[in-house]
Protein backbone atom coordinates (compact mmCIF):
# COMPACT_ATOMS: atom_id res chain seq x y z
CA UNK A 1 0.00 0.00 0.00
CA UNK A 2 1.19 3.46 -0.22
CA UNK A 3 3.20 5.05 2.42
CA UNK A 4 2.99 7.70 4.51
CA UNK A 5 5.33 10.70 3.27
CA UNK A 6 6.87 13.38 5.94
CA UNK A 7 7.41 16.47 5.43
CA UNK A 8 11.40 17.53 5.11
CA UNK A 9 12.36 20.12 7.06
CA UNK A 10 13.44 23.17 5.41
CA UNK A 11 14.63 26.21 6.93
CA UNK A 12 12.65 29.51 6.14
CA UNK A 13 12.77 33.36 6.87
CA UNK A 14 9.18 32.95 8.97
CA UNK A 15 11.01 30.76 11.26
CA UNK A 16 13.80 33.33 12.03
CA UNK A 17 10.69 35.71 12.82
CA UNK A 18 9.99 37.49 9.52
CA UNK A 19 7.18 37.63 7.29
CA UNK A 20 9.49 37.42 4.25
CA UNK A 21 9.24 34.30 1.96
CA UNK A 22 11.75 32.09 1.72
CA UNK A 23 13.59 32.36 -2.22
CA UNK A 24 13.85 29.56 -4.06
CA UNK A 25 14.79 29.03 -8.13
CA UNK A 26 12.71 30.08 -10.73
CA UNK A 27 10.69 27.21 -11.61
CA UNK A 28 11.37 25.16 -7.97
CA UNK A 29 14.59 24.00 -9.63
CA UNK A 30 16.12 21.26 -6.99
CA UNK A 31 13.53 22.00 -4.05
CA UNK A 32 12.52 19.31 -2.57
CA UNK A 33 9.15 19.40 -1.09
CA UNK A 34 8.32 16.03 0.48
CA UNK A 35 9.36 12.36 0.37
CA UNK A 36 8.17 9.79 -1.52
CA UNK A 37 9.11 6.17 -1.54
CA UNK A 38 7.60 5.72 -5.54
CA UNK A 39 11.26 6.51 -7.63
CA UNK A 40 13.64 9.18 -8.35
CA UNK A 41 15.66 10.82 -10.91
CA UNK A 42 19.12 11.04 -10.85
CA UNK A 43 20.48 13.55 -13.75
CA UNK A 44 23.89 13.71 -13.19
CA UNK A 45 24.27 9.77 -13.63
CA UNK A 46 21.58 9.47 -15.97
CA UNK A 47 19.43 7.05 -14.05
CA UNK A 48 16.00 6.94 -12.59
CA UNK A 49 14.06 4.45 -11.00
CA UNK A 50 10.63 3.12 -10.16
CA UNK A 51 10.65 2.36 -6.30
CA UNK A 52 14.20 0.50 -5.92
CA UNK A 53 14.13 -0.41 -9.48
CA UNK A 54 15.56 0.68 -12.59
CA UNK A 55 12.65 1.86 -14.76
CA UNK A 56 15.08 1.01 -17.35
CA UNK A 57 15.55 -2.90 -16.56
CA UNK A 58 12.16 -2.67 -15.66
CA UNK A 59 10.86 -1.47 -19.50
CA UNK A 60 13.48 -4.46 -20.77
CA UNK A 61 12.15 -7.26 -18.80
CA UNK A 62 9.04 -7.26 -16.81
CA UNK A 63 4.99 -6.52 -18.15
CA UNK A 64 3.45 -2.99 -17.84
CA UNK A 65 0.91 -4.42 -15.65
CA UNK A 66 4.29 -6.00 -13.68
CA UNK A 67 5.04 -1.93 -13.00
CA UNK A 68 1.82 -0.50 -12.42
CA UNK A 69 1.50 -3.30 -9.32
CA UNK A 70 4.76 -2.23 -8.10
CA UNK A 71 4.00 1.46 -8.17
CA UNK A 72 0.53 1.11 -6.50
CA UNK A 73 1.32 -2.13 -4.39
CA UNK A 74 5.08 -1.40 -3.59
CA UNK A 75 6.12 -4.80 -4.85
CA UNK A 76 6.83 -6.96 -8.29
CA UNK A 77 4.13 -9.43 -8.69
CA UNK A 78 4.80 -13.61 -9.05
CA UNK A 79 3.12 -14.94 -12.10
CA UNK A 80 -0.32 -15.78 -10.11
CA UNK A 81 0.08 -12.30 -8.74
CA UNK A 82 0.53 -10.70 -12.11
CA UNK A 83 -2.68 -12.77 -13.84
CA UNK A 84 -4.79 -12.46 -11.24
CA UNK A 85 -3.65 -7.91 -11.45
CA UNK A 86 -3.99 -8.57 -15.06
CA UNK A 87 -7.42 -9.95 -14.97
CA UNK A 88 -8.21 -7.18 -12.45
CA UNK A 89 -7.79 -4.28 -14.43
CA UNK A 90 -8.34 -5.59 -17.90
CA UNK A 91 -12.02 -6.04 -16.17
CA UNK A 92 -12.46 -2.21 -15.26
CA UNK A 93 -11.74 -1.32 -19.21
CA UNK A 94 -15.19 -0.67 -20.24
CA UNK A 95 -16.91 2.66 -20.27
CA UNK A 96 -20.10 3.11 -17.94
CA UNK A 97 -22.82 3.38 -20.94
CA UNK A 98 -23.51 7.78 -20.39
CA UNK A 99 -19.91 8.43 -20.38
CA UNK A 100 -19.39 6.28 -23.56
CA UNK A 101 -22.80 7.98 -25.47
CA UNK A 102 -20.88 11.49 -24.49
CA UNK A 103 -17.54 10.77 -26.50
CA UNK A 104 -19.28 11.61 -29.74
CA UNK A 105 -19.79 14.93 -28.90
CA UNK A 106 -16.26 15.59 -27.01
CA UNK A 107 -15.13 14.05 -30.15
CA UNK A 108 -16.21 16.66 -32.22
CA UNK A 109 -15.49 19.68 -30.09
CA UNK A 110 -12.11 18.37 -29.53
CA UNK A 111 -11.81 17.39 -33.07
CA UNK A 112 -8.95 20.60 -33.70
CA UNK A 113 -7.35 20.23 -30.25
CA UNK A 114 -7.02 16.23 -30.08
CA UNK A 115 -7.58 13.27 -28.42
CA UNK A 116 -5.77 14.73 -25.11
CA UNK A 117 -7.61 17.59 -24.93
CA UNK A 118 -11.23 15.50 -25.00
CA UNK A 119 -9.38 13.12 -22.42
CA UNK A 120 -9.48 15.92 -20.07
CA UNK A 121 -13.54 16.58 -20.59
CA UNK A 122 -14.22 12.51 -20.59
CA UNK A 123 -12.13 11.82 -17.41
CA UNK A 124 -14.07 15.12 -15.48
CA UNK A 125 -17.40 13.13 -16.71
CA UNK A 126 -15.81 9.46 -16.07
CA UNK A 127 -15.67 10.78 -12.65
CA UNK A 128 -18.76 12.35 -12.28
CA UNK A 129 -20.63 9.67 -13.78
CA UNK A 130 -18.55 6.78 -11.49
CA UNK A 131 -19.63 8.84 -8.29
CA UNK A 132 -16.00 9.30 -7.23
CA UNK A 133 -15.70 11.08 -4.22
CA UNK A 134 -13.10 13.86 -2.39
CA UNK A 135 -9.88 11.44 -2.22
CA UNK A 136 -9.93 13.13 1.73
CA UNK A 137 -13.46 10.94 2.40
CA UNK A 138 -12.39 7.96 1.77
CA UNK A 139 -10.06 5.34 2.99
CA UNK A 140 -6.93 3.56 1.14
CA UNK A 141 -8.95 0.80 -0.41
CA UNK A 142 -11.57 2.94 -1.48
CA UNK A 143 -8.72 5.65 -2.97
CA UNK A 144 -6.91 2.29 -4.84
CA UNK A 145 -10.27 1.15 -6.26
CA UNK A 146 -10.72 4.69 -7.73
CA UNK A 147 -6.89 4.96 -9.01
CA UNK A 148 -7.41 1.20 -10.68
CA UNK A 149 -10.72 2.26 -12.44
CA UNK A 150 -9.70 5.65 -13.58
CA UNK A 151 -6.35 3.84 -15.34
CA UNK A 152 -8.34 1.42 -16.97
CA UNK A 153 -10.26 3.33 -18.80
CA UNK A 154 -7.83 5.75 -19.92
CA UNK A 155 -6.89 3.76 -23.03
CA UNK A 156 -10.54 3.04 -23.87
CA UNK A 157 -11.32 6.78 -23.84
CA UNK A 158 -8.10 7.52 -25.59
CA UNK A 159 -8.37 5.51 -28.50
CA UNK A 160 -12.55 6.09 -28.59
CA UNK A 161 -11.77 9.81 -28.94
CA UNK A 162 -8.98 9.42 -31.73
CA UNK A 163 -11.25 6.90 -33.90
CA UNK A 164 -14.62 8.98 -33.41
CA UNK A 165 -12.54 12.13 -34.65
CA UNK A 166 -11.86 10.58 -37.74
CA UNK A 167 -15.55 9.63 -38.29
CA UNK A 168 -14.66 5.59 -37.06
CA UNK A 169 -16.28 3.60 -34.62
CA UNK A 170 -14.57 2.97 -31.26
CA UNK A 171 -13.28 -0.28 -30.66
CA UNK A 172 -14.11 -2.56 -27.95
CA UNK A 173 -11.98 -2.89 -24.90
CA UNK A 174 -10.48 -7.15 -25.63
CA UNK A 175 -10.18 -8.67 -22.09
CA UNK A 176 -7.40 -11.07 -23.18
CA UNK A 177 -5.01 -8.73 -24.15
CA UNK A 178 -2.45 -7.48 -21.78
CA UNK A 179 -2.56 -3.68 -21.79
CA UNK A 180 -0.08 -2.41 -24.11
CA UNK A 181 -1.46 -4.90 -26.93
CA UNK A 182 -5.40 -3.48 -25.89
CA UNK A 183 -4.40 -0.22 -26.64
CA UNK A 184 -2.82 -0.72 -30.25
CA UNK A 185 -6.14 -2.90 -31.13
CA UNK A 186 -8.57 -0.10 -29.01
CA UNK A 187 -6.26 2.24 -31.78
CA UNK A 188 -6.35 0.41 -35.18
CA UNK A 189 -9.12 -2.47 -35.13
CA UNK A 190 -6.12 -4.97 -35.21
CA UNK A 191 -4.63 -7.27 -32.67
CA UNK A 192 -0.91 -5.93 -32.81
CA UNK A 193 1.80 -8.09 -33.67
CA UNK A 194 4.17 -9.25 -30.76
CA UNK A 195 7.04 -6.85 -31.95
CA UNK A 196 5.38 -3.91 -31.78
CA UNK A 197 2.89 -4.62 -29.10
CA UNK A 198 6.20 -5.33 -26.74
CA UNK A 199 8.05 -2.38 -28.43
CA UNK A 200 4.77 -0.16 -26.96
CA UNK A 201 4.62 -1.57 -23.71
CA UNK A 202 8.56 -0.87 -23.45
CA UNK A 203 7.95 2.73 -24.42
CA UNK A 204 4.88 2.52 -21.85
CA UNK A 205 6.97 1.29 -19.03
CA UNK A 206 9.85 3.65 -19.72
CA UNK A 207 7.12 6.47 -19.24
CA UNK A 208 5.09 5.65 -16.39
CA UNK A 209 6.94 8.16 -13.89
CA UNK A 210 9.88 10.31 -13.53
CA UNK A 211 10.17 12.30 -10.56
CA UNK A 212 8.12 15.44 -9.45
CA UNK A 213 7.98 16.86 -13.28
CA UNK A 214 5.14 19.56 -13.66
CA UNK A 215 2.47 17.36 -14.24
CA UNK A 216 3.27 15.37 -11.72
CA UNK A 217 3.32 18.19 -9.11
CA UNK A 218 0.25 19.39 -10.51
CA UNK A 219 -1.52 16.08 -9.58
CA UNK A 220 -0.03 15.98 -6.06
CA UNK A 221 -1.32 19.87 -5.69
CA UNK A 222 -4.68 18.87 -6.41
CA UNK A 223 -4.33 16.09 -4.30
CA UNK A 224 -3.50 17.80 -1.24
CA UNK A 225 -6.78 19.68 -1.53
CA UNK A 226 -8.35 16.64 -0.69
CA UNK A 227 -10.50 16.47 -4.60
CA UNK A 228 -11.89 13.17 -6.35
CA UNK A 229 -9.34 11.02 -7.79
CA UNK A 230 -10.62 12.57 -11.37
CA UNK A 231 -10.24 16.22 -10.68
CA UNK A 232 -6.38 15.09 -10.00
CA UNK A 233 -5.68 13.51 -13.05
CA UNK A 234 -7.37 16.34 -15.36
CA UNK A 235 -5.07 18.71 -13.94
CA UNK A 236 -2.26 16.60 -14.56
CA UNK A 237 -3.37 16.16 -18.43
CA UNK A 238 -3.82 20.02 -18.17
CA UNK A 239 -0.12 20.24 -17.57
CA UNK A 240 1.29 17.89 -19.98
CA UNK A 241 -0.19 19.33 -22.57
CA UNK A 242 1.94 21.86 -22.89
CA UNK A 243 4.96 21.60 -25.34
CA UNK A 244 7.30 21.99 -23.31
CA UNK A 245 6.37 19.34 -20.92
CA UNK A 246 4.67 15.90 -22.80
CA UNK A 247 3.63 17.64 -26.04
CA UNK A 248 7.13 17.21 -28.02
CA UNK A 249 7.04 13.82 -29.47
CA UNK A 250 5.20 14.19 -32.72
CA UNK A 251 7.27 17.70 -32.96
CA UNK A 252 10.55 15.73 -32.60
CA UNK A 253 9.81 13.43 -35.58
CA UNK A 254 8.65 16.93 -36.86
CA UNK A 255 12.21 18.04 -37.29
CA UNK A 256 13.29 14.89 -38.82
CA UNK A 257 10.96 15.90 -41.80
CA UNK A 258 11.78 19.03 -41.81
CA UNK A 259 14.97 18.35 -42.39
CA UNK A 260 14.47 16.11 -44.75
CA UNK A 261 17.85 14.35 -46.07
CA UNK A 262 21.33 14.08 -44.86
CA UNK A 263 22.87 17.17 -46.70
CA UNK A 264 20.25 19.64 -44.98
CA UNK A 265 21.36 18.55 -41.29
CA UNK A 266 24.15 20.44 -40.85
CA UNK A 267 22.86 23.63 -42.52
CA UNK A 268 19.15 22.90 -40.96
CA UNK A 269 20.77 22.76 -37.49
CA UNK A 270 23.07 25.40 -37.63
CA UNK A 271 20.65 27.84 -38.97
CA UNK A 272 18.07 26.73 -35.82
CA UNK A 273 20.84 27.30 -32.91
CA UNK A 274 21.75 30.87 -34.31
CA UNK A 275 19.17 31.40 -34.22
CA UNK A 276 18.28 30.87 -30.58
CA UNK A 277 15.37 28.24 -31.44
CA UNK A 278 15.11 25.37 -29.17
CA UNK A 279 15.56 21.72 -31.19
CA UNK A 280 12.57 19.65 -29.98
CA UNK A 281 13.69 16.31 -28.60
CA UNK A 282 17.00 17.67 -26.99
CA UNK A 283 17.75 18.76 -23.74
CA UNK A 284 16.14 18.11 -20.53
CA UNK A 285 15.97 20.05 -17.14
CA UNK A 286 17.46 17.57 -14.64
CA UNK A 287 19.77 14.85 -17.32
CA UNK A 288 22.71 16.23 -17.60
CA UNK A 289 23.93 13.01 -19.72
CA UNK A 290 22.40 11.35 -22.06
CA UNK A 291 18.58 10.62 -20.99
CA UNK A 292 18.34 6.44 -20.24
CA UNK A 293 15.20 6.83 -21.95
CA UNK A 294 16.11 7.85 -25.15
CA UNK A 295 18.94 5.69 -25.17
CA UNK A 296 16.68 2.62 -24.51
CA UNK A 297 14.73 3.61 -27.23
CA UNK A 298 17.34 4.64 -29.27
CA UNK A 299 17.69 0.56 -28.82
CA UNK A 300 14.44 -0.62 -29.88
CA UNK A 301 14.68 1.53 -32.72
CA UNK A 302 17.85 -0.17 -33.96
CA UNK A 303 15.74 -3.30 -33.67
CA UNK A 304 13.26 -2.61 -36.43
CA UNK A 305 15.77 -0.76 -38.40
CA UNK A 306 15.33 0.83 -41.42
CA UNK A 307 16.00 4.22 -43.40
CA UNK A 308 13.82 6.32 -40.76
CA UNK A 309 15.79 4.95 -37.88
CA UNK A 310 19.38 5.23 -39.53
CA UNK A 311 18.48 9.11 -40.27
CA UNK A 312 17.26 9.69 -37.15
CA UNK A 313 20.57 8.19 -35.65
CA UNK A 314 22.49 10.31 -38.20
CA UNK A 315 20.44 13.44 -37.08
CA UNK A 316 21.35 13.33 -33.34
CA UNK A 317 24.97 12.93 -33.85
CA UNK A 318 25.19 15.81 -35.97
CA UNK A 319 22.91 18.11 -33.41
CA UNK A 320 24.95 17.14 -30.32
CA UNK A 321 27.97 17.86 -32.56
CA UNK A 322 26.73 21.32 -33.30
CA UNK A 323 25.23 22.14 -29.93
CA UNK A 324 28.40 20.75 -27.89
CA UNK A 325 30.38 23.65 -31.10
CA UNK A 326 27.95 26.62 -30.64
CA UNK A 327 27.15 25.91 -27.09
CA UNK A 328 30.02 24.86 -25.39
CA UNK A 329 30.08 24.12 -21.85
CA UNK A 330 26.25 22.98 -22.07
CA UNK A 331 25.21 18.84 -22.06
CA UNK A 332 22.33 18.74 -24.45
CA UNK A 333 21.65 14.85 -25.25
CA UNK A 334 18.58 13.56 -26.38
CA UNK A 335 15.78 13.28 -24.66
CA UNK A 336 12.78 10.76 -24.42
CA UNK A 337 10.97 12.35 -27.34
CA UNK A 338 12.97 12.16 -30.04
CA UNK A 339 13.24 8.07 -29.87
CA UNK A 340 10.00 7.82 -28.16
CA UNK A 341 8.79 9.41 -31.66
CA UNK A 342 10.82 7.71 -34.03
CA UNK A 343 9.92 4.63 -32.15
CA UNK A 344 5.74 5.24 -32.16
CA UNK A 345 5.86 5.87 -35.65
CA UNK A 346 7.43 2.17 -36.42
CA UNK A 347 4.87 0.18 -34.71
CA UNK A 348 2.10 2.50 -36.40
CA UNK A 349 0.76 5.15 -34.30
CA UNK A 350 -0.94 8.57 -35.94
CA UNK A 351 1.54 11.52 -34.73
CA UNK A 352 -1.68 12.62 -33.03
CA UNK A 353 -1.69 10.31 -30.65
CA UNK A 354 2.06 10.14 -29.13
CA UNK A 355 1.63 12.74 -26.28
CA UNK A 356 -1.54 10.78 -25.21
CA UNK A 357 0.12 7.56 -25.68
CA UNK A 358 2.41 9.28 -23.06
CA UNK A 359 -0.28 9.72 -20.77
CA UNK A 360 -2.00 6.42 -21.04
CA UNK A 361 1.37 5.22 -19.07
CA UNK A 362 1.99 8.21 -17.41
CA UNK A 363 -2.10 8.12 -15.67
CA UNK A 364 -0.22 5.24 -13.62
CA UNK A 365 2.29 7.23 -12.39
CA UNK A 366 0.24 10.18 -11.63
CA UNK A 367 -2.07 7.87 -9.86
CA UNK A 368 0.85 6.33 -7.78
CA UNK A 369 1.28 10.16 -7.10
CA UNK A 370 -2.22 10.75 -6.26
CA UNK A 371 -2.38 7.79 -3.45
CA UNK A 372 1.22 8.44 -1.81
CA UNK A 373 -0.33 12.35 -1.22
CA UNK A 374 -3.88 11.52 -0.05
CA UNK A 375 -1.78 10.04 2.66
CA UNK A 376 -1.03 13.38 3.93
CA UNK A 377 -3.23 15.60 4.81
CA UNK A 378 -0.93 18.41 4.38
CA UNK A 379 -2.39 21.15 1.89
CA UNK A 380 0.42 22.47 -0.51
CA UNK A 381 0.08 25.98 -0.18
CA UNK A 382 3.26 27.83 -1.24
CA UNK A 383 4.06 32.05 -1.02
CA UNK A 384 5.26 34.38 -3.57
CA UNK A 385 7.00 37.74 -3.49
CA UNK A 386 4.64 40.40 -4.27
CA UNK A 387 6.54 42.55 -7.16
CA UNK A 388 3.67 45.32 -7.70
CA UNK A 389 3.28 49.36 -6.85
CA UNK A 390 3.88 49.85 -3.25
CA UNK A 391 0.55 48.96 -1.21
CA UNK A 392 -1.56 50.53 0.00
CA UNK A 393 -2.45 53.27 -2.34
CA UNK A 394 -5.71 55.39 -2.10
CA UNK A 395 -8.21 54.10 -4.52
CA UNK A 396 -8.99 56.85 -6.96
CA UNK A 397 -12.35 58.14 -7.26
CA UNK A 398 -14.80 57.47 -10.42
Amino acid sequence: MPTTPTTPTVPTNKANGTDEPLAVPRGLAGVVVTDTALGDVRGREGFYHYRQYSAVELARTRTFEDVWHLMFYGELPDAAGRAAFTARTAALRRLPEEVAAALPVIARASARSGPLAGLRTALSLFGASAGLRPLYDLGPDDRLDDALAACAVVPTLLTALHRLGRGLAPVEPRDDLPYAANYLYMLTGEEPDRARARAVERYLVSTVDHGFNASTFTARVITSTGADLAACLVGAVGALSGPLHGGAPSRALDTLDAIGTADRIDPWIRERVLAGDRIMGFGHPVYRTEDPRSRMLRGIAEEFGGPLTAFAVQVEARVEAILAELKPGRELHTNVEFYAGVVMELCGLPREMFTPTFAAARVVGWSANILEQAADSKIIRPAARYAGPPPPQPVPAV
